[in-house]
């Protein structure tokens, strides 16, 4: 059919004008509508309070809202595939963090490959577990402790929030290095584990602080040590677990990634803006009240980071034969 004269010059100025406006809204700044960080995992964790601490900030330095969205399931590995197959425009970001560099091994099948699949894009922080105990057992320090399992093998129980959960990982992790037997009791969360272990129905937890500090700070919990390799500025007291145990490090980190194939130069903006955010001796101070240090890192050395994470945590979880459940 041939169309009009007019119809034709008209239909031809409208193509004209719709690939002039997308040339110009590539050539915007980014960025110039909301961004979306998906939380792989439920509101009120420690996931999702670091991405909302960070938000807020980042939508004030960008002029544009950042908008956290939970997207829970499998291990964190739901909302982590919503962002591998999001476009890599920037638009979508991903709060990446431990479990993520633990699941490459954990889940047999995956349909990403998160090396491969994610970009890094900055450092957010690094949170150490905690080595707590029932009062009930007379454990005064790590040493104490791998005496009293020793001398009770298979009796003690150590609870965590889920299989591969970093309690759970770091406890495999402790047990491996100095060869104890602690039955692995595993919860739908920290919440029922942290019950549990008040009440005694279990012994031990390599708790996060941020979910064991108050039970601490009251009585109700002893630590014995904390998981990284330095003491904890909260809780300045109380040693390492590497003190005891040479070369023992665990902890919960946190960072941002993006899409393969995001433009570089996003991702180095993001990257300014989140090292900026975290250099702020507020955004400092709120961290260290979570038990958290911030986590200063360029895009190239969170992926350095996101490498040897997988490559340690796979060889813990292949040599306990831990599976998804």
């Amino acid at each position: 059919m041939k169309l009009p004269r007019r119809q034709f010059l008209h239909l031809a100025a409208g193509v004209v004008t719709l690939l002039s406006a997308s040339r110009i809204a590539s050539a915007q700044p980014y960025p110039s509508r909301p961004v979306r960080l998906i939380v792989p995992f439920a509101p009120a964790g420690g996931t999702d309070v670091m991405a909302r601490l960070l938000s807020q900030p980042l939508s004030d330095r960008f002029g544009q809202q950042f908008i956290v969205e939970n997207r829970a399931g499998a291990g964190g590995n739901i909302g982590t595939e919503a962002v591998v197959r999001a476009l890599p425009d920037g638009y979508t970001l991903l709060m990446m963090l431990t479990p993520n560099a633990v699941n490459a091994t954990l889940y047999e099948k995956l349909n990403f490959n998160f090396i491969r699949d994610i970009a890094p894009v900055a450092g957010v922080s690094r949170e150490a577990n905690v080595l707590v105990v029932h009062p009930s057992i007379s454990a005064k320090t790590v040493g104490d402790l791998i005496a009293y399992v020793k001398a009770n093998p298979g009796k003690i129980t150590v609870a965590s929030s889920g299989t591969g959960s970093s309690p759970h990982i770091a406890s495999e992790l402790f047990k491996m290095m100095v060869g104890v037997n602690m039955v692995h009791v595993p919860y739908r969360g920290a919440g029922p584990a942290l019950t549990d272990l008040l009440g005694g129905q279990v012994q031990v937890m390599f708790a996060t602080m941020s979910s064991s500090l108050a039970y601490i700070k009251d009585g109700t919990l002893r630590p014995l040590a904390v998981t990284t390799s330095t003491r904890s500025e909260v809780l300045p007291d109380v040693p390492t677990v590497g003190d005891s145990v040479a070369g023992y490090e665990a902890s919960t980190w946190y960072g941002v990634g993006a899409p393969k194939n995001t433009p570089a130069e996003i991702i180095e903006r993001l990257n300014r803006g989140i090292n900026s955010i975290l250099a702020d001796p507020q955004m400092k101070a709120q961290l260290a009240t979570l038990g958290s240090s911030v986590l200063l890192l360029s895009p190239a050395q969170l992926g350095e980071l996101v490498a040897d994470e997988t490559e340690k945590w796979g060889k813990v979880i292949r040599a306990a034969n831990i599976r998804a459940e």
